[in-house]
């Protein structure tokens, strides 16, 4: 049994103009889980792995299912769950997001839900771990709440070098550091604490963060009116905009087009930092005013596009 994806689609729109979000739901030891469908590129019936020496804990080995060799990752034991007696029923999620492939052991896939992100709730920093989290949302579809993982937090905890790296800031050339203000939109507590470390390592000291597209627009909301109403460049308030996609509540393609159809706030750059960079995110988002497309973890290449928008 397996089921392949030619395309992967990163979010629709509904009706009302919310994006939506097609959520994969699966299971470990009767937990409900939730990934992005645009991450999965196929579903396949658990099969033999190659068990590799010396390889981090939770990785189970590798396979082959075509021409590449794929990393499985064993979901149950990293996260602490019972692993099924019968491992054969399981199933592997292959997933590609931020330029690399890699295959999730779960136990069951159970369906393919279309949501739109304003249902997606962010999660209770005191229930789920705060900056340890490995939960970005939760999602009520009927009776059942489906909690959505950071997939590439896991990732970087089993091999550090897929994250993003601090050392790629030192390849810039030496500036001066900069009090313009940016503005970050990143559900992952983790990559967010990354991204700032980066960004100050870089120079820019005036950041503020919000882990959400609607938190990030509540606060450009009060930037814009405090311009309006005093006769001020917007800029001094917000220079530039860097948001993710996959967000609780507004998604970064919604909040972009948020930013970029107001008369006040249109001028200022938004780039998407994103693990689901592709062809078709790209041509989404140039058509709502994307100023750059950046894929994670390419932290130099954002830092030096930063630059040449706003110094």
């Amino acid at each position: 049994m397996a089921e392949r994806r030619k395309n992967n689609t990163v979010t629709t729109t509904s009706d009302d103009g919310t994006s939506i979000l097609e959520l994969l739901e699966f299971t470990i030891a009767g937990n409900l889980f939730g990934i992005n469908v645009a991450k999965v590129t196929e579903i396949m019936q658990y099969r033999p792995i190659t068990h590799m020496p010396s390889s981090h804990p939770c990785v189970e080995g590798v396979f082959k299912p075509r021409d590449e060799v794929i990393t499985v990752v064993d979901l149950p034991r990293y996260m602490g769950l019972p692993a099924n007696e019968d491992a054969e029923r399981d199933m592997l999620m292959l997933t590609n997001f931020s330029s690399m492939n890699a295959a999730f052991h779960v136990h069951t896939v159970e369906a393919m839900h279309r949501i739109k992100w304003s249902d997606v709730e962010k999660p209770d920093a005191t229930i789920y771990g705060g900056n340890d989290s490995l939960v970005t949302g939760n999602a009520k579809i009927g009776q059942k709440l489906v909690t959505i993982i950071d997939f590439e937090r896991i990732l970087f905890d089993i091999n550090p070098e897929t994250g993003l790296q601090i050392s790629e800031i030192s390849d810039i050339d030496t500036r001066e550091r900069s009090e313009k203000p940016i503005v970050i939109a990143e559900d992952s507590v983790f990559l967010q604490r990354m991204l700032l470390e980066a960004l100050h390592a870089a120079g820019y000291s005036n950041v503020r963060a919000f882990n959400s597209g609607q938190d990030a627009w509540d606060h450009l909301e009060i930037m814009r009116d405090d311009c309006e109403g005093g006769g001020i460049p917007v800029e001094t308030k917000v220079a530039a905009v860097i948001t993710d996609i996959e967000m609780p509540r507004m998604d970064g393609h919604h909040l972009t087009k948020l930013i970029k159809t107001d008369k006040t706030l249109g001028k200022i750059p938004v780039m998407v930092f994103s693990s689901l960079i592709d062809d078709s995110m790209r041509t989404r988002g140039e058509a709502i005013g994307v100023d750059a497309h950046l894929s994670k973890p390419q932290i130099g290449q954002l830092v030096s596009t930063l630059d040449r928008l706003i110094l």
